[in-house]
C-alpha cells in the first residue's frame, strides 16, 4: 500500500447527500408552489422526474454542452413541461428558490464526521467538485465540511471540468504534491475515477448501492460505505 499524504473528495454523492438533500428541498417546492393544483402530477412523481432531467443536465455540464446558467435555466423547465405543464405555466422563481434552499440541508452519508475526523490529523484533506463555487461554500458551511479541508477546487474557479485531467493537475499544484502522494475517493466512475487515473492519482471508487461496474482497470479500491475508508489509510 502506498504512503499517501493528501486525500481528495468528491462533495456530492460522496460526503453531502445529495439525492436526500435534492427530495427534501424538492417536497418543500412542491407545496409552497402549489404544484398540485396543476392535477397533473404529485409530489413523488415530480421528485422523480426532476432527478431525471438533473442527471441528464449535468452529465451535458460536464461535457461542456450547457453551460452553468442553462442547467439552472432548463432544469425545472424540462421537469415540469415534461409532466405536461405548458412553458408559460412553470412558475417563475422556481430554479432560484431550489438554488438557494437545497444548499443549506445538512445530510451528509453515514460515518461522514467520523472519518473526516480520523483522516484529518494523518492527511491533508481537499475537495475536488464540478459543482459551483458559491453554493458548494453553503454546501460545506451548512453541514460543517468546511473545517476539514485545506483546498476547495471548483470547475467553475479553474477552468476544467472532471474527467479532464487538467482540473486534477491543477489541484496538485495548488496542494503542491505529486500524483503518486494522492488518493482520489468519488462516487462517479468517468469523472473521479476515469478522471484522477488519467492524472496519474490512486483512486477509491464509492459505490454505496453496490453498483456493478465493467470498468477496466478497476478503480485501485471499492468502498460501500465511507467507514471501510479507516481499513485503507
Amino acid at each position: 500500500m502506498k504512503a499517501y499524504s493528501h486525500i481528495l473528495f468528491d462533495l456530492d454523492h460522496t460526503l453531502w447527500d445529495f439525492e436526500k438533500n435534492s427530495e427534501e428541498t424538492l417536497h418543500t417546492l412542491f407545496h409552497t408552489y402549489n404544484l398540485a393544483a396543476f392535477n397533473k402530477f404529485d409530489c413523488n412523481s415530480f421528485y422523480r422526474k426532476y432527478k431525471f432531467v438533473n442527471t441528464l443536465l449535468w452529465d451535458q455540464y460536464n461535457k461542456g454542452k450547457v453551460t452553468q446558467q442553462e442547467l439552472r435555466e432548463q432544469r425545472f423547465v424540462k421537469t415540469l413541461t415534461g409532466l405536461g405543464l405548458k412553458p408559460e405555466d412553470v412558475p417563475q422563481g422556481l430554479s432560484e428558490a431550489y438554488t438557494d434552499i437545497c444548499p443549506t440541508k445538512t445530510a451528509v452519508f453515514p460515518y461522514t464526521h467520523e472519518v473526516l475526523s480520523y483522516l484529518q490529523p494523518k492527511y491533508g484533506l481537499h475537495i475536488i467538485t464540478n459543482g459551483f463555487k458559491d453554493v458548494q461554500a453553503i454546501k460545506m458551511t451548512s453541514s460543517n465540511l468546511h473545517g476539514y479541508f485545506q483546498e476547495v477546487v471548483t470547475s467553475e474557479c479553474c477552468g476544467y471540468k472532471k474527467p479532464d485531467k487538467r482540473m486534477f493537475e491543477h489541484a496538485l499544484e495548488r496542494i503542491k504534491v505529486k500524483p503518486e502522494e494522492c488518493l482520489m475517493i468519488g462516487d462517479n466512475l468517468e469523472c473521479d475515477i476515469e478522471g484522477a487515473r488519467a492524472a496519474g492519482i490512486d483512486q477509491v471508487y464509492f459505490n454505496p448501492e453496490k453498483s456493478r461496474t465493467k470498468l477496466r482497470p478497476k478503480p485501485t479500491y471499492e468502498i460501500h460505505c465511507l467507514s471501510e475508508l479507516q481499513e485503507i489509510l
